[in-house]
């Protein structure tokens, strides 16, 4: 897994989106540059489709998304909808799994003052969903709670 770095993440929030509002379908997008490591989260009522490369693909979703009075953090990450053979899929799959803790890391710092307004969703669940049409690469896979990334950011030496 590579290493979070701040220095390397950007964030902007789309417009009527703040730092502590809305929650309820507060949407991200997630994208990066393999050339310069640098890190890109937009914040918004609205996925960031302009930061999208759709040929490629390799960008996080995610948003809060209440069920039964409870919030929860759903992502996405496209691994294939058969624009890629099996075995890129494969590629596709092991790459996103091996990177979903840095983007999630990534995700959680660049909203982190969004915790202070609602220090509650500190322990709410993480799910991510690989969408593939091969049924071995399409899976649910849950990922902890947000404090755990920024714990491990903020306290890193802590076990």
């Amino acid at each position: 897994m590579s290493k979070f770095n701040a220095s390397k993440l950007s964030t902007k929030f789309l417009p009527s989106t703040t730092e502590c509002v809305p929650v309820k379908g507060r949407k991200y997008t997630l994208t990066h540059s393999d050339a310069t490591g640098e890190l890109f989260l937009s914040i918004g009522h609205q996925y960031n489709l302009t930061a999208i490369n759709f040929k490629i693909r390799d960008e996080v979703l995610a948003e809060w998304i209440q069920k039964n009075g409870q919030f929860n953090f759903w992502g996405k990450v496209h691994v294939s909808g058969g624009e890629f053979d099996e075995h890129s899929s494969k590629k596709r799959f092991l790459i996103f799994e091996r990177e979903a803790k840095l983007a999630l890391t990534a995700i959680f710092y660049g909203d982190r003052k969004f915790f202070s307004c609602f220090p509650q969703l500190l322990d709410s669940s993480i799910f991510i969903q690989f969408e593939s049409i091969y049924p071995q690469y399409n899976q649910l896979l849950y990922y902890g709670t947000p404090r755990q990334y920024l714990d491990s950011i903020f306290f890193p030496d802590v076990p």
